[in-house]
């Protein structure tokens, strides 16, 4: 594969020595010629100054033979113009962008342009280990989000309510898959008949029109849960 990476920074120059250690060629495009100093000696041959939505640039690049497109330069706005124009102008197939205000990455995922967060993510990421089970997190935004937005990956502490079921118990009471859990450290795919242990998270797919439903279940109390 021939791919294009905006941005050589420290996530850009990782990226493009991972990948050619993959045998893929690569081109990276920063509109400050110092950046390439992150590459070494053979990955900088592939460097382009410019500007990532340039169209000149883009074809220095190699966009025209490229398999993907990955857009990490320190501008949302960057970021998700030269995406947009990757997918839209030349076809690029695989598109993603890094951006960095979440409220804007919800909108571009809705618009097909998958997105990846960074310091939201974490932030959320590192409270829901710190003070697990908080309500006030439930609304933190879901880990993943599809880009139609219809579906969302949250993350779940399972609560006393749902301690020693199934997970196929789990999953015929409420709207929602469960994708993985966490236990002691350790991540599982579990079956329909894993039995739910006290400290588990839980990592479950659903609707975003039921996250909400989703959610307050999941916080139910010992006894809301066994009258419902």
């Amino acid at each position: 594969m021939h791919i294009v990476i905006l941005g050589c920074g420290r996530v850009g120059s990782t990226l493009a020595h991972t990948l050619e250690d993959m045998g893929h060629t690569l081109a990276v495009i920063d509109q400050d010629p110092d950046a390439f100093r992150r590459l070494r000696s053979s990955t900088a041959k592939a460097a382009v100054t410019g500007l990532g939505h340039d169209r000149d640039v883009l074809l220095s690049a190699g966009i025209e033979n490229a398999s993907a497109f990955c857009a990490v330069s320190s501008g949302d706005n960057s970021n998700i113009i030269s995406a947009r124009v990757a997918r839209e102008t030349f076809g690029v197939t695989n598109v993603v962008a890094r951006i960095y205000d979440p409220r804007r990455a919800e909108v571009y995922q809705r618009l097909g342009i998958p997105t990846v967060g960074t310091v939201r993510w974490t932030a959320d990421t590192i409270l829901r280990r710190l003070i697990p089970g908080d309500p006030g997190l439930a609304h933190g935004g879901p880990l993943w989000r599809d880009p139609s937005g219809s579906l969302v990956l949250t993350e779940a502490p399972l609560t006393a309510t749902w301690v020693d079921r199934r997970v196929e118990q789990l999953e015929a009471a409420l709207p929602l898959r469960v994708a993985y859990l966490s236990r002691a450290g350790e991540l599982l795919l579990p079956r329909g008949d894993e039995t739910l242990r006290a400290g588990d998270v839980l990592h479950v797919l659903a609707r975003s029109s039921d996250i909400d439903t989703v959610q307050a279940r999941l916080r139910l109390h010992e006894s809301e849960g066994n009258g419902g």
